[in-house]
């Protein structure tokens, strides 16, 4: 209902800025428009705009807590929208959902290719990382036949599951939330509990304190805090789609879709609980490095290095990425 603020020294006319607001493409708290990125406040979504035209780069930046790949913690992280515009100014906009950012970011990348979604440095690195592939490749030994009979049949396996990419994201994303729900504290949920009842009863006391002729200050006050511990308890209380029952259902049905397409392939070369064309992927360049020759050597290879992943190992962007979509899999199966 607010006009969007702008951030950039650009400005779009307000006739066509509400337009283009009302027709974005929504995205978690921002949104993708045809002549702008709509960005939240604290408080509020799509509270401001960066016009296209003043855009440089737009990327994902993650802070995560310790032990974000290990087996004993959750994938804790705090993941940013970060645009930089204006030939230089950098803003980053916060997200409660990292997914929601791989959305924006995949929208942006098909609407708008000109602009880089990856940082300067990141962008670098990744260059220096093509290099060092290519180089790798050119001194690596020829494969064997049946090494490259091997990576044939994974092609062919990735194809098979891009034809239905949604099935692997249904996957990938059940089985993270089944994997942070388990280790989340239950002590958190009561926790969360206990603050939004707070929140209801400040935000009684604020109606009751505000009819009875309170200050300004006082039921300001009150509103204020009922509003930060409800929206604050309500992201880990137990909901229809947040407890146990639910999330374990959700990841066996994603599973059992999973299984249902995969019933129709020939020799698919994984289990229905790891395929994602991530693992696939991962798989090929073991083999195209010489550690595995089969589909199956491969697999425990790939289950060797995420296994190997913890907190203390510094991985690319790109890396990161793929283990975060795949190893929740990995370790709700226990590897097996």
């Amino acid at each position: 209902m607010l006009r969007p603020y702008p951030l950039s020294a650009v400005r779009i006319e307000a006739a066509a800025l509400a337009e283009d607001k009302k027709r974005c493409r929504k995205i978690g708290p921002c949104g993708v428009g045809k002549q702008a990125l709509y960005l939240n406040s604290y408080f509020l979504d799509r509270r401001y705009y960066i016009p296209f035209s003043a855009v440089d780069r737009v990327y994902k930046r993650i802070a995560m807590s310790k032990g974000g790949f290990s087996g004993k913690g959750i994938f804790a992280t705090l993941a940013y929208l970060v645009v930089v515009f204006d030939g230089g100014r950098e803003k980053a906009f916060q997200f409660k959902y990292e997914a929601q950012i791989d959305e924006l970011l995949a929208v942006v990348r098909e609407t708008y290719p000109d602009i880089p979604c990856v940082s300067a440095a990141a962008e670098k690195r990744i260059e220096e990382a093509r290099i060092r592939r290519e180089t790798e490749r050119k001194n690596r030994p020829p494969m064997s036949e049946p090494a490259k009979k091997t990576v044939r049949a994974l092609n062919r396996a990735i194809d098979y599951l891009q034809q239905r990419p949604e099935l692997a994201e249904h996957l990938s994303s059940a089985a993270k939330r089944r994997r942070n729900y388990q280790c989340t504290s239950g002590s958190y949920r009561w926790a969360a509990m206990a603050i939004t009842l707070l929140g209801f009863a400040a935000l009684v006391y604020g109606v009751l304190s505000f009819l009875r002729g309170g200050t300004f200050a006082i039921y300001f006050t009150l509103f204020g805090l009922a509003a930060i511990f409800t929206f604050a308890g309500f992201s880990v209380l137990p909901t229809a789609r947040n407890n146990r029952t639910a999330v374990m259902e959700n990841d066996a049905r994603a599973q059992e879709n999973m299984q249902r397409y995969l019933s129709a392939a020939i020799n698919f070369p994984l289990p229905a609980r790891y395929a994602h064309p991530a693992v696939l992927r991962r798989m090929q360049r073991v083999i195209e490095e010489g550690r595995a020759v089969t589909a199956e050597q491969a697999l425990e290879v790939v289950k060797a290095d995420l296994k190997a992943l913890n907190a203390d190992v510094e991985v690319s962007q790109e890396e990161y990425d793929e283990v975060v979509a795949i190893k929740p899999m990995f370790l709700n199966a226990e590897y097996q």
